[in-house]
């Protein structure tokens, strides 16, 4: 299910000098590094979420130095408003820049900076920029602010699947200070839905964390086979004896 762009309003964005300048600069510099040929293949894989200009990986991240040469460090505002303009744009590229922006500088954002996550995440919403904006992103605002654990606890339930998917992947990353207990609860608490980005969501959240505990998740994938999903399981246990 993808999930039409929904850009921030422009009174959601805040003021800044800095967005002024990236975007001049990502906009100009970016297009130099497309490819129609490849934007069609680029489209099609990521089936039509969003048009492409056709930069690959590499190339990409080359333009992005070109684009920050010489910039300032950003603030929370500054961070912000980067990313919602370049939400709001319809190439996917941009998009990437903007996520690739907040994991280098999402320690320079409080955790007032979550409503600004959630919106990215429900903007033009697809795997590509949900799960790192789930790891990286509101991973690490959670990670700096456990308080906004209880909004995780919100989000699992959200009717939007990648709200939810996001919930149950924002601890990726933590290894040994994974909540255990919340990430199996979001998991059983989730496991009834139909749709395969979240069973794969709930399998790959418990992949990852086996890496630090596999005895704690062979343990409750054993005693919940039967409430988690086929694919849950086997993403859960491809790494496990």
């Amino acid at each position: 299910m993808r999930t039409p762009a929904t850009p921030a309003t422009p009174e959601q964005v805040p003021a800044s000098a800095l967005a002024d300048e990236v975007l001049a600069r990502l906009t100009t510099v970016y297009p130099t590094g497309g490819d129609p040929f490849r934007a069609q293949e680029m489209v099609a894989y990521m089936k039509g979420v969003a048009p492409f200009l056709g930069v690959r990986s590499p190339e990409r991240r080359e333009l992005t130095r070109t684009v920050l040469k010489g910039l300032g460090t950003p603030d929370e505002a500054d961070c912000a408003a980067v990313a919602l303009r370049c939400f709001a744009l319809d190439e996917r590229e941009y998009h990437y820049f903007a996520v690739d922006y907040l994991r280098r500088h999402i320690k320079r954002c409080s955790s007032g900076f979550l409503p600004v996550a959630r919106t990215l995440v429900t903007t033009v919403s697809w795997w590509d920029t949900v799960d790192h904006l789930a790891a990286h992103v509101v991973g690490g605002l959670v990670a700096a602010d456990p308080a906004l654990a209880t909004a995780m606890d919100e989000w699992i339930t959200d009717d939007d699947l990648w709200v939810a998917r996001t919930a149950l992947l924002h601890q990726l990353r933590y290894k040994s200070g994974t909540d255990a207990e919340r990430l199996f609860s979001y998991c059983l608490l989730r496991s009834g839905h139909p749709d395969f980005f979240i069973r794969k969501a709930i399998g790959w959240a418990l992949r990852e964390y086996a890496k630090t505990a596999p005895g704690e998740v062979r343990a409750f994938v054993d005693q919940n086979a039967s409430r988690l999903s086929p694919l849950s399981v086997r993403e859960a246990t491809k790494n496990l004896p």
